[in-house]
């Protein structure tokens, strides 16, 4: 599996340790994904605020064996503080690369069925997970509101350009680019650049599949 990571995203550096320990600290570069063995689910749920500490921007997720016997509650770990998502293993592979994509983006998955539990009562919660389980057309829709110039901006996003270097693009200021960001995030109703653009990605990509 590390293997086909690789290839398929041959920016991608992995790194395996045996031992969560080993996991709270800076490695060379920023680390964007966790995958936690569900053998060590428990110690890294103690180890959580270090890991968060280490890795800040990194998305957490426990790997579900093949074996569901085995599977911790998924329910349980919906609602943890420092996992938030699950990576089944018993999927085809080009599906199975298609989650790390998306969570690689800052995304999360839940495989179908899962009871997710609230993490809390407030407007952004309900916000996100409506909008993660939006239908195509919703999605579409959400799209569809961008004007040009935000379309513009979030296709040099999703390429991975900075707001400094899409400004000289556009002959813009960086000030301005931060308020289309702002006007696009807010459209979207995502929470960050990143999964803006992996919305952006995964448009593109099912516009192009029709």
């Amino acid at each position: 599996m590390i293997d086909a990571v690789e290839r398929e995203f041959p920016w991608i550096v992995v790194e395996q340790v045996d031992r969560v320990a080993a996991a709270c600290t800076t490695f060379q570069h920023p680390v964007a994904l966790i995958l936690v063995d569900i053998a060590l689910v428990k110690e890294a749920e103690e180890a959580s605020g270090r890991i968060l500490r280490s890795h800040p921007n990194a998305l957490a997720a426990v790997i579900q064996p093949n074996d569901k016997v085995l599977a911790a509650p998924l329910a349980a770990v919906a609602a943890s503080p420092l996992f938030r998502s699950v990576l089944p293993m018993d999927f085809r592979l080009d599906i199975w690369l298609s989650i790390i994509r998306l969570m690689l983006c800052g995304g999360e998955y839940f495989p179908p069925g899962t009871p997710l539990q609230s993490r809390g009562n407030n407007n952004d919660d309900t916000l996100s997970t409506y909008h993660r389980y939006a239908s195509p057309v919703q999605r579409e829709r959400n799209m569809a509101e961008l004007t040009m110039r935000e379309t513009q901006i979030l296709e040099m996003v999703a390429r991975g350009l900075q707001n400094k270097l899409i400004a000289v693009e556009f002959g813009l200021s960086e000030h301005t680019v931060k308020v289309h960001l702002h006007n696009i995030i807010r459209k979207l109703g995502v929470h960050n650049r990143t999964e803006a653009a992996a919305r952006f990605r995964n448009f593109t990509a099912t516009a192009g599949a029709l």
